[in-house]
C-alpha cells in the first residue's frame, strides 16, 4: 500500500465525508482510508483475484445451499471500522438485502482477506484487531494466494475471545451463520 499524496512524507488526511466525495470522483484505482489517511492498493495478480473469486463463489454457494438470508459481495464493499474504511475481498451479512446504492456493510458476519505482498503486514495484524472492534464480525478468514493455508479467527460466543486455526485442507466451519466451506475447494485448480 501506498499513501497517495504527491510527496510521499505528506500524509493525505480526510474525514470519513470527505474521503467518499473524493473516491467517488476517481476514475481508476482502488483505495483504502487507513488511521484517516487515503491509501492507493497495488494492482492484483492473477493469484490473488482467483483465490478471492474463489472464496466469494464457494460463500455464496454455501448460503445459497442453505437458503440462509445471507449475501455475499466481493470486493468494493466498505467496511468501517473507526478511522479506518477497509475493502476487504470478500464480506459476508445476513438479514435484509442491502439497498442497491449501498456502500458500506454496516454489520459484517464473515470478512475474508487474501495475502499479498503489499498489505500482508496489516491483513494480519491491524486489520485482524479492528475488523474484530466491529460487534457483529464472527469470523476474520485470511487465506494465502499462492499455496493452500487459511487462517480462520472466530470470536468466541463469550464475545471476549478469539480462537485462531490454521488449516490446509478439510472444512471451515462458518458458525453463525451455519455454513461450511472447504480448503480444497478455495484451492482447487
Amino acid at each position: 500500500m501506498a499513501n497517495i499524496a504527491a510527496d510521499p512524507g505528506v500524509d493525505l488526511r480526510m474525514s470519513r465525508e470527505e474521503y467518499r466525495r473524493w473516491a467517488e470522483q476517481q476514475p481508476t484505482g482502488h483505495f483504502e482510508r487507513i488511521d484517516g489517511v487515503v491509501v492507493a492498493m497495488a494492482p492484483e495478480r492473477a493469484s490473488h483475484a482467483d483465490r478471492k473469486a474463489l472464496v466469494w463463489l464457494a460463500l455464496r454457494q454455501a448460503v445459497t445451499a442453505t437458503g440462509l438470508p445471507c449475501h455475499v459481495y466481493p470486493d468494493g464493499m466498505t467496511v468501517e471500522v473507526g478511522d479506518n474504511d477497509f475493502e476487504p475481498d470478500v464480506v459476508l451479512h445476513c438479514g435484509e438485502r442491502l439497498p442497491g446504492d449501498a456502500i458500506v456493510v454496516p454489520d459484517p458476519l464473515i470478512v475474508v482477506e487474501v495475502l499479498s505482498p503489499t498489505t500482508r503486514g496489516d491483513d494480519l495484524t491491524r486489520k485482524l484487531v479492528a475488523y474484530f472492534r466491529v460487534p457483529s464480525v464472527r469470523h476474520y478468514l485470511v487465506f494465502w494466494a499462492d499455496r493452500p493455508q487459511v487462517l480462520h479467527h472466530r470470536r468466541q460466543d463469550d464475545g471476549e475471545r478469539i480462537e485462531t486455526r490454521v488449516l490446509t485442507s478439510g472444512e471451515i466451519r462458518l458458525d453463525p451463520p451455519g455454513i461450511t466451506i472447504t480448503v480444497e475447494g478455495i484451492y482447487a485448480e
